[in-house]
Formats: C-alpha cells, sequence, structure tokens
C-alpha cells in the first residue's frame, strides 16, 4: 500500500471495530456466566490453578535447584497461599474490568475509550505490590507451619531489596532471573492488559485489510 494511501487511515474506523471485538466478548461472558454465585467459584478455581501453574513454571526455569534441594518443601507448600492469595486480587479485579469495559464502550472518542482501559495497565502495576506481599506473607506463614518461624518484617525486607535491586540493576543476571520470575508469576493479572492489546493489534488489522481491499478495487 503506498506511502500516500497510508496517510489516508483513520483511527476512528479501528476503534469502532475494536469496540466491537470488546463488545461480542462482554456479551459472551454475559450470556455464558450464569448467577454469580456458581460463577465466582470457577472464577477464583482458575485464577488459584493458574497462578500456581505460573508459580512452578517460574520456578523450574529460574531456580530448579530450590524446587528440589533441601528447601522443596518450603516450595511445595508456598504454592498455596501464593495461588489462593493471588488468585482473590485476580478475581477482585476482573470484575473491576468488566466494570471498567462495559463504561469504556459507552465513550465516543478515542482518548476517553483508551482511558478507560488503561485503568487495567494501573491493576497490573499494583498487582506488582500485591505479588510482592503474596510472597512475604506467605513466606512468613510456611516458616510458622515449618515450625522455623521468622518475622514476617524480615521476609517482606528480602523481597523489597530484590524488587530494588532489580530497579537499579536491571541488566544484572541475577536480577534478570527475579524479573522474569515476577513477570511470569504475575502474568494473571496481565491477561486483561493483553486482552485489550490483542483486539486492539486485531482491529488494526481488520481495518487495514478492508482498507487495502477497497483501495485495490479503486486502482482497478
Amino acid at each position: 500500500m503506498p506511502t500516500r494511501a497510508l496517510r489516508k487511515l483513520r483511527v476512528r474506523p479501528i476503534m469502532a471495530i475494536w469496540k466491537r471485538s470488546l463488545g461480542r466478548l462482554l456479551d459472551y461472558y454475559e450470556m455464558n456466566r450464569g448467577s454469580l454465585v456458581s460463577f465466582f467459584p470457577k472464577l477464583f478455581l482458575f485464577f488459584t490453578l493458574l497462578n500456581m501453574s505460573c508459580y512452578w513454571l517460574a520456578l523450574l526455569t529460574t531456580y530448579p535447584e530450590a524446587a528440589f534441594g533441601n528447601e522443596r518443601m518450603h516450595y511445595f507448600l508456598l504454592q498455596f497461599p501464593v495461588g489462593i492469595l493471588g488468585a482473590l486480587f485476580d478475581s477482585l479485579s476482573f470484575f473491576i474490568t468488566v466494570w471498567i469495559a462495559k463504561r469504556a464502550l459507552k465513550t465516543t472518542s478515542l482518548a476517553s475509550y483508551i482511558a478507560h482501559l488503561s485503568v487495567d495497565v494501573v491493576i497490573a502495576i499494583v498487582a506488582t505490590w500485591w505479588v510482592l506481599f503474596v510472597f512475604s506473607f506467605s513466606g512468613w506463614l510456611i516458616s510458622l507451619i515449618q515450625q522455623s518461624p521468622e518475622s514476617f518484617a524480615g521476609r517482606a525486607h528480602i523481597y523489597e531489596a530484590r524488587v530494588n535491586a532489580a530497579l537499579q540493576n536491571p541488566t544484572n543476571r541475577h536480577n534478570l532471573k527475579n524479573i522474569y520470575f515476577g513477570v511470569v508469576v504475575g502474568i494473571s493479572a496481565m491477561l486483561p492488559t493483553f486482552t485489550h492489546l490483542f483486539l486492539s493489534v486485531q482491529a488494526a488489522g481488520t481495518y487495514l485489510r478492508r482498507y487495502a481491499r477497497r483501495w485495490r478495487l479503486g486502482e482497478e
């Protein structure tokens, strides 16, 4: 497609396609959700299993020696509070995301639409600090169960130090492993953001294909 033709592309039609896709996704959710009483346990179980799976994926690909070493029981038990507390955050943020998406569909300007959906990015950032709390609390709780109590403040200090080190020197090999670990564990919190990015790219692709088809027909 020539550069001159690309200049004629408009953002509003892309937003319209994006909103229709998001609307269909919300309609599918509303039609298949059923009652909240039956849906919430399923949602909570889904996020619990997802968080536990992400935890093991992160652990086995970064610190396999910890998973099979002398502290293997500690890391095995750690998956349960990590999965449950992570699911609590994810389940509540899921309903916030749905509510925001419904409001976004009612907007008429691109800026307002993007602003609404950007709240999911804020949720993902908040989730980073929630993960920090979850691992601090979970580590402290498991230490009590294993009768080797540690202070909660001490646990929190360890993870805060890792976060600060990663921010100050993100290219360090050890810090890169910790960043990767945190990203993988926090995948569930980033699902809304990934969904919006996918729908936006899909909308742009759909519009470009339609525009290219019309341009070719016009040339003919």
